[in-house]
């Protein structure tokens, strides 16, 4: 899929943050995913939800299928995760997911993420392969000062040039240096879970 080209970043953009909530790790079972809509760093403007299956493979799709099946997906012009793995090793590829929406897609992460300890972690899984080839989807990772402080947060981005990808998030990251719809989708998935 092509590069979005944002001739105009609008302040009121809306951006679709997406994040897991609570879980029990190494298990046969099921972690919820909560979508927040956000327009711009101020307004939310609705919530979705899926689960996906501990350390699975059905992220990228399930994911996918709540974006594409929500009454928002028309509006939204980004898809925004935190980080790339869900309910443990569950990866998303961002490519795929950018390919499946029609959206550009921002994985963001506090921290660098140590990929040589990641592919480690990988290889006690099934399909370790797969899952890496997933986690490198996303391309380079680039650091990013956004938020009021001077805080990096660092990204990986698919549909979408790395200028537009640091100007979303930086006008994004209203309170904290994590984008207002990530951190109200953590909020919000931390209160929600699948026991």
């Amino acid at each position: 899929m092509a590069l979005k080209k944002f001739r105009i970043i609008k302040p009121e953009i809306r951006v679709l943050g997406v994040d897991d909530g609570v879980f029990v790790p190494h298990s046969k079972g099921f972690a919820p995913i909560v979508g927040v809509v956000f327009r711009g760093g101020y307004w939310l403007d609705g919530v979705m939800n899926t689960k996906v299956e501990v350390d699975g493979f059905d992220a990228t799709e399930k994911i996918a299928a709540m974006v594409t099946s929500s009454p928002h997906h028309k509006q939204l012009r980004i898809i925004m995760l935190d980080g790339v793995t869900f309910a443990g090793f569950n990866v998303v590829d961002i490519k795929k997911l950018n390919e499946k929406t029609g959206l550009p897609v921002i994985a963001v992460t506090r921290e660098r993420p140590d990929l040589t300890k990641i592919r480690e972690a990988l290889k006690n899984l099934s399909r370790s392969e797969e899952r890496w080839k997933a986690v490198q989807s996303g391309g380079e990772i680039f650091a990013v000062q956004a938020g009021k402080g001077n805080e990096k947060v660092y990204a990986q981005a698919s549909g979408i040039s790395r200028e537009d990808a640091e100007k979303i998030l930086q006008m994004t990251s209203t309170r904290s240096s994590v984008p207002e719809a990530l951190r109200v989708a953590h909020l919000v998935a931390s209160g929600v879970s699948c026991m």
